[in-house]
């Protein structure tokens, strides 16, 4: 009897309180981080901008970003571009990619600190490097030019966080359309013209957009996805819509509505 008493005891007091320190731990809720537009390279973390509405909203099966609560959140004007002068100020916005480089401050100042480092090569012929290929594997092989291009065709001679332009000026990492641009005019020009690219934002021609820039979809040292050497790395489909309840299958499309 005293047995049987006890363990009720037991139970009452367990749930009476004095597991309720166990059970009152706050289970930490881990950070949903979804991409853009490319894994690894436009990456946005998940959080409310206001009660009931995400800042964006990831898909389960593949990661990406499916829509926005607000386009224009960490954005910034867009540098100055030629033949864009027309567009509104502040109608142009992008996202600073050099908070995000996570070798952006080693080259800037820990390695390279606007002096000519030791054992500068003295002729732009590629020389294996490798300090760089241990930190950047892709540059061990890189595809990008097929041989013909290197690390300082892009990259500033001496200020290594900065890209470089025709003239030996440099661009900032948060302008790589001017650094693509040297090489990939027609790129550029259809970037430009709103042919190529990504861009979200307001639906008005004379909206306010974000844009898009060339290293948030194309990895610049893989261009040619390695082995496939087939184009830029191949994004995972999301899944079909499901069909309106009754509707058997998706014919309807086939239809042309317009009379002729």
């Amino acid at each position: 009897m005293n047995k049987n008493l006890a363990i009720q005891t037991l139970l009452l007091a367990l749930c009476s309180g004095v597991a309720v320190p166990a059970l009152a731990q706050t289970v930490e809720k881990k950070e949903e981080i979804c991409f853009e537009s490319r894994k690894g390279a436009s990456e946005i973390t998940k959080h409310d901008i206001a009660p009931g509405l995400p800042n964006v909203k990831c898909s389960p099966t593949t990661g990406a970003a499916l829509w926005y609560g607000d386009p224009f959140e960490g954005t910034v004007p867009m540098g100055k571009m030629p033949l864009l002068d027309t567009i509104p100020e502040g109608h142009a916005v992008v996202k600073p990619r050099t908070e995000k480089l996570a070798l952006y401050a080693q080259c800037g100042v820990a390695c390279h600190n606007g002096t000519v480092p030791k054992g500068y090569p003295t002729s732009k012929q590629p020389v294996p490097i490798p300090t760089m290929e241990a930190m950047v594997p892709d540059v061990k092989n890189l595809q990008h030019g097929r041989g013909r291009i290197w690390c300082l065709d892009c990259h500033h001679a001496t200020k290594r966080n900065m890209f470089v332009d025709n003239f030996g000026d440099p661009i900032s990492m948060d302008q790589p359309q001017l650094l693509c641009g040297k090489c990939h005019g027609d790129k550029l020009r259809d970037w430009r013209d709103g042919i190529h690219g990504k861009r979200i934002g307001e639906f008005a021609s004379t909206g306010k957009k974000r844009w898009f820039t060339c290293p948030e979809c194309h990895n610049p040292h893989n261009v040619q996805d390695g082995v496939r050497d087939k184009g830029f790395l191949q994004l995972q489909p999301e899944p079909p819509p499901q069909l309106p309840k009754g509707m058997k299958d998706a014919k309807f499309e086939q239809t042309d509505l317009i009379a002729h």
